[in-house]
């Protein structure tokens, strides 16, 4: 996972471009898990009259924001919160994205590459106001660093909205249902609550299908390494990922890590025995390959019955986020770890 740590211009107004209701989310798209039509943006002379549906008010991890009609010009801060709103189908309430982990979904590329990229990494208070947006939606907590001028009461003050992907709100355990309720909460801020039960179900139904495929199957120890040499970089008990490696039928090895993600030693590592190391695949930790070729030169690590056996699943860490890959990833961590269960 990226090390992203939790500039300023004077008060800025906020656009008034208003957004009229969306076309309803296209079902062929929806079949693939992510898909969606594109929302049109109307003449906000058009729209006198209140959004039916709203105000919609929203606590969002300590800030309590209310909306008197959706969103128009939004700022998604990493990768994850995009690919959630175009599958919504609010690509053209998206004013710029920044810092992409991993490959869009190919269903999503297209989109994606629409949108103008403010920053490889978190872009700073002033990029995000030159785009002009009336909401900032953030991933990781880095996306409102105070340090780095970008708090959310930096934003309040300049007259524009923000949302924090609830991962970060300080829960004790990150599960699927952050996930969904993640989707519903989106969708109700953008006033598409029906397109958001249905990418719901749609994920739901990926999620049940996978863990049918494997219910019964010897449970599958599973080592996550995100990165590190002297060190391992893992994913603990309360990260989603943890819950992912369960209803794929395995058991992370570190889900008595009482933390989202934490170091460990090599030596815990060799004790633990894992049958699958579960390798996380992002921009800036080096490559899937770089880091198997590490893990299979280390002589501490020849016994570990996942090293012997050469048994590695490649995650992208946009799919271990709460977003709309991690349904996907239940089902390619069933696939690698009980492959036989597939065919």
């Amino acid at each position: 996972m990226p090390h992203a740590p939790l500039s300023s211009t004077g008060p800025r107004r906020r656009s008034l471009r208003a957004a009229s209701a969306a076309v309803a989310l296209s079902a062929a798209l929806l079949a693939a898990g992510c898909g969606a039509s594109e929302d049109t943006v109307q003449d906000p002379k058009a729209t006198a009259s209140p959004v039916k549906g709203f105000p919609v008010t929203i606590d969002n991890c300590g800030v309590r924001t209310t909306y008197d009609k959706p969103p128009a010009r939004v700022v998604t801060i990493h990768q994850h919160p995009a690919e959630l709103m175009l599958a919504l189908g609010l690509k053209n309430r998206m004013a710029g994205t920044a810092f992409p982990d991993s490959a869009v979904l190919p269903e999503l590329r297209k989109d994606y590459e629409s949108i103008p990229e403010l920053a490889k990494k978190e872009p700073s208070f002033e990029t995000v106001l030159d785009a002009e947006p009336d909401l900032v939606y953030g991933g990781y907590g880095s996306a409102f660093d105070e340090n780095e001028g970008r708090s959310r009461t930096a934003f309040t003050d300049a007259g524009i909205d923000t949302h924090l992907n609830r991962e970060y709100c300080g829960k004790k355990r990150v599960t699927m249902q952050d996930t969904y309720d993640e989707i519903r909460t989106i969708g109700k801020i953008f006033g598409v609550p029906d397109r958001a039960g249905e990418l719901v179900a749609d994920l739901e139904g990926r999620v049940d299908r996978a863990t049918a495929e494997v219910d019964g199957e010897p449970e599958v120890s599973v080592f996550v390494y995100d990165s590190g040499d002297k060190t391992a970089f893992t994913a603990g008990g309360k990260s989603l990922g943890t819950e992912l490696i369960h209803l794929a039928g395995g058991k992370n090895v570190f889900a008595d890590l009482d933390d989202v993600f934490g170091d460990v030693s090599w030596e815990q590592v060799v004790e633990r025995k894992p049958d699958v190391i579960a390798v996380y695949d992002y921009a800036g930790a080096g490559s899937v390959e770089q880091k198997k070729e590490f893990l299979l030169s280390q002589p501490a690590l020849a016994d570990v019955p996942a090293i012997r056996n050469k048994r590695f699943v490649v995650l992208p860490l946009t799919a271990t986020l709460v977003g709309i890959r991690s349904a996907y990833a239940v089902d390619d961590l069933a696939r690698g770890l009980h492959p036989k269960s597939f065919g």
